[in-house]
């Protein structure tokens, strides 16, 4: 009240005019005080709106008769109106100072004067904020001053402020909060207001709470603290295990995907499992998982590449049999995809490897090349897409094709059909398909 005094006898030793009264002035009534200081307020003469209205701030009345729709807060609001009004056309920047200074005394009284069920504090708070930003120039540590009612007006109501000017203040308060290394009540702030935030906001935020942390295990340190509070959270489960291995720490990241996976089996979760164990070698639990997420996979792009992967991992197990099935099935989602033809020819080498290992390739085993360039022309007859890999397969096959002395000594003359079975070598029987001499 001190300050408020001090600035209202500046204003008065100023303008002479005796505005800091208990009484209306000129010896009038309440009503008649008040309804030309209402006229002045609504037409903009601050002056006498002023003159008119400072009464109210020293009496307080809560009534006035003869006006049964008098309300004081109201009075607090405008006359903090009227000086802020009066500052701006005011030529003297110590005048001006003055009249900011007694609007600010204004905001001080009206929190001492009324409680909570007569005004809404969150709206006051939130008022103040905005008159010490927009006149923080003109006093000082302004903006320090907004921080803080802001951070008053969110105790109050997150949810208004979060929203307020489309996450504006909220934004506004971070920045304050990263500026001065503030980082927990940052974070604090993100996840009460989260819940509130627009899309657009949240996005914000998440920027500003990745920029809190210049390393990977100062974020994985907070977010454990988080999932500590929220057991269940699922998305802070999810980017654990995304940091545990940015980390480094497999074993973290493979427990955390793993939990993730037991609380809800779905396709992504699956599908983190199966390239954590395909990256460890282990073929048969990725083929495992493989297997699942063709099931809860949503469309027939997805599931004919998971089925293929699915063939290529039975490759490298040394289930031929089972890879060409697999591979099989893949060409039968997608006819026109050149894919699972390429993986059948080099299945199909692999064959020849497997049969003739610790053994000279003999004629035979290099006739089951022509079968694999049979699939090479299938890919690239149904996916003209498929060419450039196609050339480079044949490239790799050509030099173990059957040469004219293997084929003058088998009597294979071009055009011939052969079988490619048991009929070579029993290593081949679950072949069982036919090709042609070239």
């Amino acid at each position: 009240m001190k300050k408020y005094i001090l600035a209202i006898t500046l204003l008065i030793a100023a303008t002479s005019v005796a505005h800091s009264q208990s009484e209306p002035p000129y010896g009038m009534s309440e009503l008649q005080a008040y309804s030309i200081f209402y006229e002045n307020f609504r037409t903009g003469d601050w002056e006498m709106a002023r003159t008119y209205g400072s009464w109210m701030l020293e009496k307080k009345p809560e009534t006035i008769q003869g006006y049964n729709r008098f309300e004081l807060p109201r009075q607090f609001d405008r006359m903090i109106t009227v000086y802020a009004e009066l500052s701006k056309v005011e030529t003297d920047p110590t005048m001006s100072s003055a009249y900011l200074d007694s609007a600010v005394t204004i905001y001080a009284d009206a929190f001492a004067t009324f409680d909570e069920d007569q005004i809404d504090y969150y709206t006051w708070h939130f008022n103040r904020g905005r008159f010490y930003q927009e006149y923080q120039t003109q006093i000082s540590d302004g903006m320090d001053l907004a921080y803080q009612d802001y951070e008053r007006a969110f105790e109050l109501d997150p949810e208004r402020l979060t929203q307020a000017g489309n996450g504006y203040y909220i934004q506004i308060l971070l920045d304050h909060y990263v500026s001065d290394d503030m980082k927990d009540e940052a974070l604090e702030m993100i996840d009460i207001a989260e819940p509130f935030a627009s899309s657009d906001l949240i996005e914000a935020m998440n920027e500003v709470r990745d920029g809190l942390f210049t390393n990977p295990e100062e974020r994985i340190e907070f977010l454990e603290g988080r999932l500590a509070n929220n057991p269940e959270d699922m998305e802070i489960i999810s980017e654990l295990a995304a940091m545990y291995v940015t980390s480094g720490n497999r074993e973290k990241a493979i427990e955390f995907a793993n939990r993730l996976y037991e609380m809800e089996p779905s396709f992504e979760n699956i599908r983190r499992l199966a390239d954590f164990a395909k990256a460890d070698g282990q073929n048969r639990e990725a083929i495992r998982y493989l297997t699942e997420a063709v099931e809860v996979a949503n469309n027939d792009d997805v599931r004919k590449n998971l089925i293929l992967e699915i063939s290529e991992l039975h490759q490298n197990e040394g289930n031929l049999q089972a890879a060409r099935s697999f591979a099989r099935q893949a060409s039968q989602i997608d006819r026109n995809w050149g894919e699972p033809y390429i993986r059948i020819a080099r299945i199909y080498a692999s064959a020849i490897s497997q049969c003739s290992t610790g053994n000279q390739m003999s004629r035979d085993d290099r006739s089951v090349y022509w079968l694999v360039l049979d699939y090479l022309d299938r890919a690239r007859s149904v996916d003209s897409s498929s060419a450039n890999a196609v050339s480079r397969e044949v490239r790799t096959y050509s030099p173990a094709l059957p040469t004219a002395e293997d084929k003058f000594f088998r009597g294979w003359e071009t055009g011939d059909t052969i079988q490619i079975g048991s009929n070579i070598n029993e290593c081949y029987s679950w072949i069982n398909e036919t090709t042609t001499v070239r």
